[in-house]
């Protein structure tokens, strides 16, 4: 029998930069002192509301004090082109408020899916730490939860470094347990269409005629496999290491997948780590040849999801004429030296479907 866990594997890569964060002022909050909240962003100064982003995270602010009026904000975490998260209290509670910026219907939806898997956590506790819920408002898109203490496995989406063995593990432990749970019916659906999602990939040039015609194969087989609960964004930057253990955050993307989509996330952004993508392959596979094709399946969509991110960041950077600041995020040679990895182990990964393709 066929097995991809040695086969779908990848040469090291070049390091990257990590991604800056915007300087913010935070102003300080009564009763806590300094790095208490988990030492990368320590809570001290004030936070920044003039200039035109000023404006724009008032009313962010605005919003989470309607739906939680004890809420302080205290500084800016992170803040992307469609969401904002601000850190500060809750009362005496460390807390977040992650509000949503690009209210367009798409990411709107997504955002609500998110509040309302925090309430599930409410009603049926999952097997590891989530934030605990605050308030929600699904109309505004305004998400107020508890701060979990612990650092991030990495702040990177693809780690210029490879992680220690160690947060490896916690890491793949973490989400392991969750592809276990069983949360009751209905509270969770299905996030990904793969029959539409292979098409659309089709029509946009990212996959072959035989690639849709592969892949389409291994989901015929899958017709009648039993569905698997996944965070849906396994990335090592929602990971959060505690001396209590990991915890895992940001679950707009969770719900039921083809068994092995948590593990196929993590196998694509550990490029350099070679030992830790052999133990991924060797567990989303184990239980047999079903479970080998859903891994390959998720793994040949979730890979051709990357490269047409960076595809398109590539082209933006091209058009862009300003000159990259020091520190700031990938420049045009490390994404394209990134995008290039990603085509090498799409190709690893399109051999490893054709090969399984081929033992049915």
């Amino acid at each position: 029998m066929y097995s991809a866990s040695s086969s779908v594997s990848a040469p090291p890569r070049p390091a990257y930069p990590a991604v800056a964060e915007p300087p913010v002022r935070p102003r300080p909050a009564a009763g806590l002192r300094r790095g208490t909240l988990g030492g990368a962003h320590p809570l001290s100064g004030r936070l920044d509301l003039t200039g035109p982003q000023g404006t724009q995270l008032r009313t962010a602010v605005a919003a989470v004090q309607r739906i939680c009026p004890e809420f302080t904000p205290v500084q800016l975490l992170r803040r992307g082109g469609r969401t904002a998260l601000l850190i500060g209290t809750s009362g005496r509670s460390p807390a977040v408020a992650k509000c949503l910026l690009d209210h367009s219907p798409a990411w709107a939806d997504r955002f609500r899916h998110e509040i309302a898997a925090y309430r599930t956590f409410v009603r049926h506790r999952p097997p590891v730490r989530v934030p605990r819920l605050i308030a929600a408002d699904p109309e505004s898109c305004v998400l107020v939860m508890e701060r979990m203490p612990g650092r991030v496995v990495s702040p990177q989406r693809h780690p210029s470094h490879p992680p220690t063995r160690g947060d490896v593990r916690a890491a793949l432990s973490a989400f392991a347990r969750i592809n276990m749970w069983r949360p009751p019916p209905g509270s969770f659906d299905a996030p990904i269409d793969y029959p539409a999602r292979i098409s659309r990939y089709h029509e946009l040039g990212l996959l072959t005629d035989r690639d849709m015609g592969d892949l389409q194969k291994l989901l015929h087989g899958l017709a009648h496999a039993q569905g698997q609960f996944c965070h849906g964004d396994a990335l090592l930057s929602n990971v959060l290491l505690s001396p209590a253990g990991p915890s895992l955050v940001d679950w707009e993307h969770a719900g039921w997948y083809l068994p092995g989509y948590d593990m196929a996330v993590l196998w694509s952004v550990l490029g350099d780590d070679e030992a830790a993508r052999r133990q991924i392959s060797q567990q989303a596979q184990a239980p047999g040849p079903a479970a080998r094709d859903a891994f390959l399946v998720n793994l040949m969509l979730v890979l051709t999801r990357e490269i047409r991110t960076y595809e398109t960041a590539v082209q933006r950077t091209m058009r862009s004429t300003a000159p990259a600041a020091p520190g700031a995020a990938e420049t045009g040679e490390e994404q394209r030296l990134l995008l290039r990895r990603l085509h090498d182990d799409c190709g690893l990964a399109r051999r490893a479907v054709r090969a399984a393709v081929g033992t049915r």
